[in-house]
């Protein structure tokens, strides 16, 4: 009997990969088969992502799957996109795409999120959608679209997410997956469908609006000219997984049924939260704010959004271009070595969500806060981090008070769980044991979301259960619980504003 495998194309905001996800019995075994950077270019319209670039790297990416199920006798039985949130692409009647797709951390949406919320308001906003306020998300996006270009949006016969452009690439098909919707501000999470009274009261077109479809639908087979480019025959279709990358990596959460448990989904960015079977719109939920996305299977993600390796990855960028080459490997070792505690940072401070020296941004925030500068690249890198596990903490106080209860475990998944330096302070700050792994979740969750959609799983206990008996996990305890305690309130002081229930 073949071995059935499935083609995750997991894309992320630095890098993208394609992962065989091969599925023998109750056993995964991975196969990365393809890895290259994603950098969005600036135009003189703004930050854009080279869709193109990436078109030519998920081909790539299927065609290397198909040489390989081929030469290991493996059925290959599908491939699916999953990428980073928010982002989206218009398509016109006859499926052209209609100009290059945007950047989320492009500097035109801070304005038209102050026009948006000054119309809406917070609580009508959180109250239909359930969704923390950040410029990024695509209700403010579309608003700046209008503000500019609104013939992009009038004349647009489908808004097509990110993994859904793509799936429409290889398949000809608009089809609109709802974990990656969740994500846009848009959409209400009780009922999944688009808050049509809030996009009419800022003018927005709404025609390009399609239904949306639970993750593991089977979307179609690839169209014959794509399937000739990579060498796959007809049989090769492609099965939406959980398309939003966090819903796929908390999909592979390998976490037992008896245990309560949160989880950190660690790479470019940090997504702290929960699993519900419902969605949490309070008073308490909104103070934070948290938002509630869609998970697999009808699942709410609970969670916060939180600045994370992308404070290294910036500082490593500058360094770059200062003639100062480091690998994260070495940054990391400098980190460990430099002194604890010297300099933190409100890893949420606005000027660190964007673009460009982020080493000055550390430095300028270090005066202001009369704290010293960190000096050398090990202290910058070991700022980052402290400062990355103390907004853990702060936001798993956040998290229990406004659901009313705690967490024993927390795990850990995604590209930044490699980073084992960041993985015990984080134990440390939290004072709650944490388990490691895996570290490809995304790619894994994607894989076995495809495998529901083909009927080659049961459910999500099944899949937990393939991820437990395929991957152990690393385990950490906590440690130093004073000095965290100290770090903590110093973090405290150095927030914008901290929640009174914060204690």
């Amino acid at each position: 009997m073949l071995k059935k495998a499935y083609l995750a194309l997991d894309l992320g905001a630095e890098s993208g990969r394609a992962i065989l996800v091969i599925l023998a019995g109750d056993r995964l075994q991975l196969r990365e088969l393809h890895r290259f950077p994603n950098t969005p270019c600036l135009l003189p319209t703004g930050l854009h992502w080279d869709v193109c670039g990436l078109w030519a790297h998920a081909l790539e990416g299927v065609r290397r799957a198909v040489t390989v199920a081929a030469a290991e006798h493996l059925e290959l039985v599908s491939v699916g996109v999953d990428t980073w949130g928010v982002d989206y692409g218009l398509v016109g009647r006859s499926g052209e795409l209609l100009g290059l797709p945007y950047c989320y951390r492009d500097e035109r949406n801070l304005p038209a999120f102050e026009k948006a919320m000054a119309t809406l308001g917070a609580d009508a906003l959180y109250q239909a959608t359930g969704i923390q306020f950040m410029a990024l998300n695509t209700l403010f996006q579309l608003v700046a679209q209008n503000d500019s270009e609104p013939a992009l949006l009038r004349h647009a016969e489908r808004l097509l997410f990110m993994p859904d452009l793509l799936h429409h690439f290889f398949t000809g098909e608009r089809v609109v997956e709802s974990s990656i919707a969740s994500t846009s501000q848009m959409t209400d999470p009780r009922t999944g469908r688009w808050v049509m009274p809030l996009l009419q009261r800022l003018g927005l077109p709404t025609q390009m609006l399609g239904e949306t479809v639970p993750s593991g639908t089977p979307i179609g087979p690839l169209l014959p000219r794509v399937a000739a480019q990579v060498g796959a025959d007809s049989s090769l279709r492609v099965i939406a997984p959980a398309a939003h990358d966090t819903a796929s990596a908390v999909a592979a959460v390998p976490a037992g049924e008896d245990t309560s448990w949160c989880y950190i989904s660690s790479g470019t960015w940090s997504l702290l939260g929960a699993e519900l079977d419902r969605p949490c719109i309070t008073a308490a939920a909104q103070a934070i704010p948290f938002t509630n996305e869609g998970g697999v299977a009808g699942t709410t993600r609970f969670l916060k959004n939180i600045t994370g390796l992308w404070l290294v990855q910036e500082c490593r960028r500058q360094l770059d271009h200062q003639g100062e080459s480091f690998d994260y490997g070495t940054l990391t070792e400098l980190a460990a070595a430099a002194e604890s505690f010297r300099t933190l940072i409100d890893t949420a401070h606005p000027p660190f969500l964007t673009p460009g020296d982020m080493p000055a941004k550390i430095r300028a925030f270090a005066q202001v806060s009369h704290q010293p500068e960190p000096a050398d690249p090990g202290m910058l890198v070991r700022c980052c981090l402290e400062s990355l596990a103390l907004a853990y903490r702060h936001t798993l106080v956040q998290m229990e008070h406004a659901l009313g209860r705690t967490f024993d475990v927390v795990h850990i998944v995604g590209g930044g769980s490699r980073n084992r330096l960041l993985n015990q302070m984080a134990a440390n700050a939290m004072g709650r044991r944490v388990l490691v792994g895996p570290a490809e979740a995304t790619a894994i969750g994607n894989g076995l979301v495809q495998a529901l959609g083909a009927r080659h799983v049961s459910d999500t206990s099944h899949m937990r259960r393939i991820v437990r008996e395929s991957f152990a996990p690393e385990v950490l305890e906590p440690r130093d619980a004073a000095a965290w305690d100290g770090a903590y309130r110093r973090f405290r002081d150095l927030l914008t504003e901290t929640p009174r229930e914060d204690p």
